[in-house]
């Protein structure tokens, strides 16, 4: 796949995400596989959380796309690279940690696993993941204080699947 294609597919979801998202994809061999985290104008009916789509590209193609949320609604402009913002994430290429079950001892609200993730960039950020938003669009911690958070549980067990057969290491936020 070429860097023209990877490009197209970024634009396929926000044009004005295009820049980030080329530098990003544009060094990748097409034989790469990551996520790629970029805000949509759809929101969360009840909570009016921003949609995020959260999609598996492998080889150049698109594999499957995710609603997710990062950060809460109503910090969606906080600072990014502060701590305890409840910000989203930065802009930026992050790397992917292991697929972890989560246990009797681990915050239920995070949902069966977690996906760690580390930012290839300087951030005041830390701790950061991908894991599940049992909350979405139901009460006021509908939202995550600045991780990924899929809405759906279902969504979050074949995202690892997926992510261990297509051996994704790499996730890219753009806007």
């Amino acid at each position: 796949m070429t860097p023209a294609r990877l490009l197209a597919s970024c634009l396929l979801f926000s044009a004005t995400a295009a820049p980030a998202c080329a530098m990003e994809l544009a060094a990748l061999p097409s034989s790469d596989s990551l996520l790629v985290l970029e805000r949509t104008s759809r929101q969360l009916s009840r909570t009016k959380d921003p949609i995020w789509d959260l999609r598996l590209i492998a080889e150049g193609e698109q594999i499957q796309r995710f609603d997710a949320v990062t950060g809460r609604a109503h910090r969606q402009t906080a600072d990014r690279h502060r701590s305890g913002t409840r910000a989203p994430l930065p802009v930026g290429r992050y790397s992917l940690g292991p697929i972890e079950p989560l246990g009797p001892g681990d915050p239920a609200e995070l949902g069966p696993i977690w996906i760690g993730i580390e930012p290839l960039f300087p951030t005041g950020r830390g701790h950061l993941g991908i894991h599940l938003d049992p909350s979405a669009n139901r009460n006021a911690n509908s939202g995550t204080l600045g991780c990924v958070g899929l809405v759906n549980r279902a969504d979050m067990l074949q995202l690892a699947e997926l992510i261990r057969r297509h051996q994704v290491t790499a996730l890219v936020v753009s806007e």
